[in-house]
């Protein structure tokens, strides 16, 4: 009797740390852009910044020029951000809207990365790369409109969107 009692008591451990949910689950893009919605462009690029000196083990000088382009671009994308929210919905923009977006997103990507490669050294730059192929990877895999494979089941009333 003893031996069932431990056994059962066993198998409901087991069954209750295999279910246990990770800390940060993943949340949906819209939540994830809610705890940025109240900083300002300077404390995103600050923290970017940082983010990007421990990672890549920034200069003065480099964290100086970079903390500049972060704050260009965090500007720039409260600003769409904004333009967003108040357009309304992006899925009924036109072909050529939705291609002029897409060109202007390229544009900026290229000239981030020229950017980059004039400030940052070889070493450098090769983990900067590395982590925006990252960063693009997990957009990827990301839920929703933007990460999903079209014409693929995910899951049980997963299909593609329409």
């Amino acid at each position: 009797m003893k031996k069932l009692i431990f056994i059962a008591l066993a198998f409901i451990a087991v069954q209750a740390t295999a279910q246990q949910r990770n800390d940060r689950p993943n949340r949906p893009q819209g939540e994830r852009m809610e705890r940025f919605k109240d900083m300002t462009p300077e404390e995103m690029a600050t923290l970017q910044t940082k983010k990007m000196a421990l990672q890549m083990d920034l200069t003065e000088s480099q964290q100086k020029e970079i903390q500049k382009i972060n704050l260009e671009n965090a500007k720039e994308r409260k600003a769409r951000m904004e333009a967003r929210r108040n357009s309304g919905n992006m899925r009924n923009l036109s072909k050529e809207e939705r291609l002029k977006i897409a060109n202007e997103r390229l544009d900026r990507q290229i000239e981030m990365k020229a950017k980059m490669k004039k400030i940052l050294n070889e070493e450098q730059y090769a983990k900067w790369e590395q982590n925006q192929q990252r960063m693009m990877d997990r957009k990827e895999r990301m839920p929703g409109p933007k990460g999903q494979k079209q014409g693929k089941n995910n899951g049980p009333g997963q299909g593609p969107r329409q």
